[in-house]
Parts: structure tokens; sequence; C-alpha cells
């Protein structure tokens, strides 16, 4: 937990202060429109999550979605664990109006993990390191990551205040790790980088407009 609990003192001044610019983007733009949301795909992954969304301009949006998963459990192979958090802004651009229709956007994004014991079909490759969706299944890493990517999706109007949003990303990640024996004992076996290339993001959201 020692790295999840780094993670959430990190993040929290970064998300205080992207809010406090969030809010004062609203009161500056007259047009501005400002939404939350939460990835319902995530959730199903036991990592509750939580998005907000400010209109820039007739078709531009700028968001920013912080998720955390801080769960482990006993399994028949031992301890497994898939804790990590993430933060990520993103800008998009929408092909009719914002918050209706098609959208293209631009993501960051930037993290930590810790997770062990676990089968993670991340859909993609990596690369000049390990290949960290195998390693997990027998061994502990732990390490942070950083990355950028293009995003793709689509939003329906269901009311109101309603919305419901279906996107898919893709991009690279550089990702630091230390790599140990088991998830609960034994001492470091090694250190290193790696790349991912592929799927940064697929999601399946309930949006509230405010």
């Amino acid at each position: 937990m020692r790295i999840i609990f780094k993670g959430i003192k990190r993040v929290f001044p970064v998300c205080r202060a992207a809010m406090i610019f969030l809010v004062l983007l609203t009161v500056q733009e007259s047009k501005a429109q400002f939404a939350l949301k939460t990835n319902l795909l995530y959730d199903a992954l036991t990592t509750p999550n939580l998005g907000a969304e400010i209109g820039i301009g007739e078709r531009s949006t700028i968001s920013l979605v912080y998720g955390l998963n801080p769960w482990s459990y006993d399994s028949e192979y031992g301890r497994r664990k898939a804790k990590h958090w993430v933060v990520m802004p993103e800008y998009r651009w929408w092909t009719c109006t914002k918050f209706d229709g098609y959208f293209i956007g631009v993501h960051a994004m930037g993290g930590q993990f810790n997770a062990a014991n676990m089968n993670i079909p991340l859909p993609g490759v990596f690369f000049s390191g390990d290949n960290l969706s195998k390693g997990v299944r027998d061994k502990r890493y732990e390490g942070w990551f950083a990355g950028i990517g293009v995003t793709y999706g689509y939003q329906w109007v269901l009311s109101r205040h309603w919305n419901f949003e279906a996107e898919i990303g893709a991009g690279y990640n550089y990702v630091n790790y230390k790599k140990f024996n088991c998830s609960e004992c034994g001492g470091k076996i090694g250190e290193g980088n790696t790349n991912y290339l592929g799927i940064t993001k697929l999601g399946l959201s309930f949006i509230y407009l405010f």
C-alpha cells in the first residue's frame, strides 16, 4: 500500500490545481458547460474513477480523470493485486458541438502501480524491457508510468442532464519498474524500464451535465 498512498499524496495537489483551473474557466467562459463522469468499464475492474470535463469553446473541451485501485485479495495462487492510481488530462475537439456526437482527442497519463499474480491482457506490445502483462503472473512489479495518446469516441444525449459515452484511445507509455519474487515476500530481483505501445483508453461512461 505504501506506493499507493504516496501516489495519492502526490496527485491530490495536481487534481486540486486542475479543478481550480476548470472552475476559473467556467467563470471566464460564458459558453462553458461542465460535466462529471465515471467510466463503467473501469468501475467493473474494481477501480473507482471520476472525471470532470468543461467546454472551452463551441467544439472544444478539456477533461481530467482520476482512478484509484487500492485492493488486494487472497487466492489459490497467492496474494493477488493490481493496485494503481492514474491521472489523465485530455483535450477534445467535437465534429459538431461539444458533448454531442463524435469527437477526437489528445490525452496524457501518469501514475504508479503495484501488481502481482494477475492476468492483465493489455492489448498492445512491450519492447526494450520486460513484458509486464506476462511478468505479473508470477512476479511482483511496482513502479511508475507516463505517456501520451489519441482518442476517438461518440457521446449520446440521453436527457437534459444525462449523456452516455463510448471511447477508445491508443498511444505510448514509458514504464519504470522494480521486480520482486512474490507478492508479499522476497527482496528485489531486478529493475529496469520498458515501453508500451497499444490501447491506452477504453471507456463506457455515464455523464452528468450541469
